[in-house]
């Protein structure tokens, strides 16, 4: 595993034209940071694994290489991240592979979760875990077909009551909280507090923002 520079001579990561991510937001109330600067890996550490593949920048994206079986990111800057009342907004696409391209693994209070995009075999989405029932049989659990070197929106929004998610422009989850204990598999423990993950797969990621909101504020 090694932490590099771009590499000319690595295949980058087909961009397809597609419409804007989410806007950059002006609303009064809203906070909003770039957590990767599309040119270096400043902010971040390869996620040891074990096994996991190179992790670059090449061409203004974060290019997670294939692992065996896994390959991340872990945030590793200086400024605290919240574990309520927040959204992480990103750009992801599966490049090679057929399994999740975005394991976006997050804070919620004194636990952790992940969403998952693309798992179990190339088309499960949804929260791991929910009362220990991972994203592939919880309430949140969706079946999307998704295209190799194609880039898709990713939104998901935490509050004290509820985890809301987007794909674009297609909501696939919104999740009361109460009630229910909210914590990762195994697997992606290293990823926490913040990390980004993708199995068996080369994975592409860009625009990666963190919105946070105070109480006169609200995302939308």
């Amino acid at each position: 595993m090694y932490l590099v520079a771009a590499d000319e001579s690595q295949p980058a990561a087909t961009a397809k034209k597609r419409k804007p991510c989410v806007a950059i937001s002006t609303q009064k109330g809203i906070t909003e940071r770039k957590l990767f600067d599309g040119k270096t890996l400043k902010g971040w550490k390869a996620t040891n694994f074990g096994g996991e593949g190179d992790v670059i920048v090449e061409k203004g994206n974060l290019v997670l290489g294939f692992g065996s079986f896994m390959t991340g990111v872990t945030y590793a800057g200086d400024d605290k991240l919240p574990s309520s009342n927040y959204e992480v907004i990103l750009e992801a696409q599966r490049v090679d592979g057929n399994d999740f391209f975005c394991g976006l693994t997050v804070p919620y209070h004194d636990s952790h979760f992940s969403l998952i995009v693309g798992g179990w075999g190339g088309g499960v989405v949804g929260i791991s875990s929910i009362d220990g029932y991972d994203a592939s049989e919880n309430e949140t659990t969706k079946y999307i077909p998704f295209k190799k070197g194609v880039w898709y929106c990713i939104r998901l929004r935490v509050t004290d009551e509820q985890i809301e998610a987007w794909i674009d422009d297609r909501q696939i989850v919104s999740c009361k909280t109460k009630g229910h204990k909210l914590t990762t598999r195994v697997e992606v423990d290293l990823s926490k507090p913040f990390g980004i993950s993708a199995f068996d797969t080369r994975a592409a990621l860009r625009n990666i923002r963190l919105r946070t909101w105070n109480d006169s504020g609200d995302a939308k």
